[in-house]
């Protein structure tokens, strides 16, 4: 395989993983499914789709096709007001999403959409960072410069930091990244003294003190990143890269195991699909699993119903050569 195959496939797949993440993270969390299974370990029979994560992320990858991998604080907001503020309902979107729309119609601009949001320390713009980690493969400076561009709209803070982990942990996963690479790239994104910090450490030293057995460690750590806000970056963000790395990258047992996490379970499915889904490539994903998600439904941003994911990080992939 050459270099560009190479990497057209890990963009393919970490597109694709994190559609699956979200989408089996939302099966998994479904009551009846619950009832069922018990615990979820492949798609059930009830119909799923995408959610806010999966098509916030297609935004950040329409934000950063049209600025040819260079967008202005103008190019993030045109995307909003194109895309997002033109919907009288987000649905199935997330509190940081809808309050930033709300900031934007009151006046206001990034920085100030995101500083001045009561869940500016959400998981909302981690979600969607994906796209940043892919075009600045091997960068993972400037996958972190582009993912605040893209993040400070309707975060700050704890939120943006989170965004710039996934973005930059992908970035590494893209060039070829190790497991623990990667996990430490994402780690190093956080500031010392945050609340992101504070979280990785804790869940590296646990998961080093139960011998990286993820079953050993499974309880303790969702008892140490626990929040009250299920959705706080520093608690969805940190357990999306735990299980990445108790499951040694493996795709499937990320998806599983990321899936019936508990909490804001489609959001850390969808970050853990993501890395280990650039790792991995298409080989690595079940096919019958791409097909249920290569299309989104267009459940929360309309204009991304029947978007083709594979091509879009095509194009993404191509975007990297540009630049």
């Amino acid at each position: 395989m050459s270099i560009e195959t190479d990497y057209r496939d890990r963009a393919a797949a970490c597109l694709v993983g994190l559609a699956i993440g979200d989408a089996f993270g939302d099966a998994a969390r479904d009551p009846d499914n619950q009832f069922l299974y018990g615990i979820t370990m492949d798609f059930p029979e009830k119909p799923t789709g995408s959610t806010d994560d999966t098509e916030f992320a297609l935004l950040t990858a329409e934000i950063l096709l049209r600025s040819n991998g260079d967008p202005s604080r103008k190019d993030v907001a045109d995307a909003w007001l194109k895309h997002v503020l033109v919907q009288d309902e987000l649905k199935r979107g997330g509190a940081s999403e809808r309050e930033a729309a709300a900031n934007i119609r009151r006046g206001l601009t990034a920085p100030e959409s995101g500083r001045f949001n009561t869940y500016a320390a959400s998981d909302g713009a981690a979600m969607r960072a994906a796209p940043a980690g892919i075009i600045a493969a091997g960068d993972p400076d400037r996958a972190a410069r582009l993912a605040e561009r893209d993040s400070e709209i309707s975060h700050w803070g704890e939120g943006v930091w989170g965004a710039q982990a996934v973005a930059a942990a992908v970035s590494v996963a893209m060039a070829g990244g190790s497991v623990n690479e990667v996990f430490e790239e994402g780690m190093r994104r956080a500031p010392h003294g945050s609340w992101l910090r504070h979280n990785f450490t804790q869940a590296l030293e646990l998961i080093n003190r139960r011998g990286r057995d993820l079953h050993a460690a499974w309880m303790e750590l969702h008892q140490i990143l626990r929040g009250e806000y299920k959705a706080s970056a520093p608690e969805a963000v940190v357990s999306a890269f735990a299980v990445f790395l108790l499951t040694d990258g493996d795709f499937r047992d990320g998806i599983v195991y990321s899936g019936n996490f508990g909490r804001d379970s489609d959001t850390v499915g969808a970050i853990t699909g993501a890395l280990a889904g650039a790792v991995a490539g298409l080989a690595g994903i079940p096919e019958d699993w791409l097909a249920k998600v290569r299309q989104p439904a267009g459940t929360c941003l309309e204009f991304t119903a029947g978007l083709d994911l594979v091509d879009v990080a095509h194009r993404l992939a191509g975007l990297h050569k540009a630049t």
